[in-house]
């Protein structure tokens, strides 16, 4: 079955671009020019979503923000603004990644094609530490019986530190380790997810992630 992707972005150049270079990689592409017409779209059938933040009558912050808790595919932003507080805005209401325009096509398709691997992991086992259990095939986290809940991007650094308990990474091991996709230019992604599954965790009665100074991160 081919893999599905929706692109919602108000200019017409981009989302001809983004389609001529995703089709050639197999990929069924949906472009959508007005953001409010796309959140009442059945987005469950797609497999992520390329999603402008600068758009008239809907920004993609508040797209997200609307579509997440009955989507659960990849969102990646498309954003001109590179300030880090707009980038932890996006990564806390729900977003997985980021790809600052102007981008290049081989990073676009190295991102996305990165984003669709790690969703797509088969997993058949349960991996149990210190009262977490980790359901590897659902991608969930339950800890004394209750579910964290965390997005795709939260589980899968979840996922990457518990399966190499007591090993540090840094942050660009971490985003290469879970997206398969060196990024050498900016992983304020991984401090915001890291930050809020501790939120999460702290919340539940655990803290299992420990930071090593000057180094990264690793499971207690």
């Amino acid at each position: 079955m081919a893999v599905k992707i929706l692109v919602v972005d108000d200019e017409e150049n981009i989302l001809t671009l983004i389609r001529h270079a995703l089709e050639k990689d197999g990929y069924l592409i949906c472009t959508e020019s007005d953001p409010v017409q796309a959140a009442q779209m059945n987005l469950v059938r797609y497999d992520l979503i390329l999603l402008d933040v600068m758009m008239p009558g809907m920004d993609g912050f508040t797209f997200c923000e609307k579509i997440r808790e009955r989507v659960d595919c990849p969102i990646l932003f498309l954003t001109a603004k590179t300030a880090e507080k707009d980038i932890i805005l996006g990564l806390g209401l729900g977003g997985d990644d980021y790809i600052t325009k102007p981008f290049g096509i081989e990073e676009l398709r190295a991102r996305v094609q990165a984003h669709l691997r790690r969703d797509r992991r088969e997993k058949k086992y349960i991996m149990s530490i210190d009262g977490a259990e980790f359901r590897l095939q659902a991608k969930q986290v339950f800890y004394k019986g209750k579910e964290l809940a965390l997005t795709k991007g939260e589980y899968a650094i979840c996922e990457c530190l518990a399966l190499h308990r007591g090993q540090t990474f840094s942050r660009e091991q971490i985003y290469e380790q879970v997206y398969g996709y060196d990024r050498d230019s900016d992983n304020s992604a991984i401090t915001e997810h890291i930050k809020n599954i501790r939120a999460k965790c702290s919340k539940a009665g655990f803290a299992p992630i420990e930071t090593v100074w000057g180094i990264g991160y690793r499971w207690r």
